[in-house]
């Protein structure tokens, strides 16, 4: 069957490379990913992976794959900012404390969807107003969910997490090859 990556970013690409598996082909949808009134963060990630995937309409000869991931401090959704200075209070906001990372896999298959969420706890050690300027200027928090990306310059900021780097970087590998192999894809190795 051939698998589309219903997802633009480079790192998802990345990691599913690392368990040799290429998708044939990419194709980011558009959907609306705003948080709806009192919605929960992780209903919230379920909900944007599965339209995500379902969002591509796959034919009888795909696979969809989807994704998604935020950052939730308590009840709230910190998802990915839209200038430096939300970039900034989200980093104020996690500074000294735990936070969870959720993402949440989705395959849209002929006929059924499997899903799966994985939920890691990371702490983040207290951030410097120089340390989150230095990191804000490096521009590396756009498009990153809380406003950080642990597989960049801010792992040094993480000096302890529980639960999958990889779901925290944005795809967890285990639960994707265990959906995919369920869903009927067979792994061609990435070149």
């Amino acid at each position: 069957m051939r698998l589309i990556l219903a997802s633009a970013s480079p790192r998802r690409r990345d990691l599913l490379a690392q368990i040799g598996i290429e998708p044939d082909e990419i194709c980011p949808p558009e959907i609306n990913e705003t948080p709806r009134a009192g919605e929960l963060p992780l209903h919230y990630c379920r909900r944007v992976a599965r339209d995500k995937a379902l969002a591509a309409n796959p034919g009888d000869d795909c696979l969809v794959l989807a994704a998604d991931t935020v950052v939730a401090l308590g009840r709230s959704i910190l998802g990915k900012p839209s200038a430096a200075d939300e970039a900034g209070d989200f980093l104020r906001r996690l500074s000294g404390r735990r936070h969870r990372v959720i993402t949440a896999v989705a395959i849209a298959a002929p006929g059924r969807q499997l899903e799966r969420e994985v939920v890691s706890i990371v702490r983040m050690k207290r951030l410097s107003k120089e340390e989150i300027a230095a990191y804000l200027q490096s521009g590396e928090w756009q498009g990153k969910a809380g406003g950080y990306g642990i597989q960049g310059r801010a792992g040094a900021f993480i000096p302890w997490i529980r639960g999958s780097f990889s779901a925290i970087a944005g795809l967890p590998l285990a639960e994707t090859a265990n959906l995919l192999r369920a869903a009927g894809h067979t792994a061609r190795r990435a070149e």
